[in-house]
């Protein structure tokens, strides 16, 4: 950790995190605000994947009183929160950068940016791609005569998951870079193991997608092309290093 860092006390560390945090409960917040009166239209263009895969009278609804305000209202925060992230990614940024070397501060910057536009890939892979399928899939599956009425509360939970989900899984190549610049294992090491890297993402597309080929290949398939591109950048900081060291 740099010297400069050091000099400072605990109780300093905690009135710059209670100000770090503070900024990125208002920049949130200021988001929302302008977003908030758009709440029913946001919802509309998340639903609009299940909408047009539902069959002729086909509709949603609200089971709950007031689940047709509070189900927006999420959405909404959570959508302020992912517009944010670049803004609060910034605060951890100016939180921990006095503890690091500069050539710490070289990596962390990069990793930040690539995270930031790795997860909001995530979400538009799910949105645009993903969702058209599964969707389609479950109302081609339900019984004759069953009439499809998603509740809202429902449907966005489920949204979200997803959302969540994918995001969390286009990370790969940062958790790999990671991995690697820590020491924890290196670019040679995880090409070895390909093989189990490839039946896993496999595995994972099984769980997180319905039970056909054509969804599972389009999770695992990203999945294999991140992992690749994060031993490809790995291994071309080791290299790097290595002659910097040298």
């Amino acid at each position: 950790m740099n010297s400069s860092a050091s000099s400072y006390t605990l109780f300093d560390h905690l009135l710059e995190l209670r100000s770090r945090l503070l900024n990125v409960v208002v920049g949130v917040l200021v988001v929302f605000l302008g977003l908030f009166y758009f709440a029913n239209e946001i919802y509309e263009y998340v639903s609009k994947p299940l909408m047009e895969t539902l069959p002729e009278g086909g509709q949603m609804i609200a089971t709950d009183v007031a689940s047709s305000f509070f189900a927006p209202f999420k959405l909404t925060m959570v959508l302020s929160i992912f517009i944010a992230m670049p803004f609060i990614l910034y605060q951890i940024w100016a939180f921990i950068a006095p503890g690091l070397y500069k050539n710490e501060k070289r990596l962390v910057i990069p990793l930040m940016f690539g995270s930031t536009l790795l997860f909001y890939g995530g979400i538009a892979f799910v949105y645009y791609v993903v969702f058209p399928i599964i969707f389609a899939f479950f109302t081609s599956v339900a019984p004759e005569g069953v009439n499809i009425a998603t509740d809202i509360t429902s449907y966005l939970d489920f949204v979200l998951k997803l959302f969540f989900a994918f995001g969390i899984v286009f990370e790969i190549p940062i958790v790999i870079i990671l991995l690697c610049w820590t020491g924890f294992t290196d670019p040679d090491s995880l090409k070895a193991k390909r093989p189990y890297v490839v039946v896993g993402a496999f595995v994972v597309g099984m769980l997180l997608t319905p039970p056909d080929i054509i969804s599972q290949t389009l999770l695992a398939v990203p999945m294999l092309l991140l992992f690749e591109l994060g031993v490809f950048i790995a291994a071309i900081y080791q290299k790097k290093n290595d002659s910097e060291e040298t």
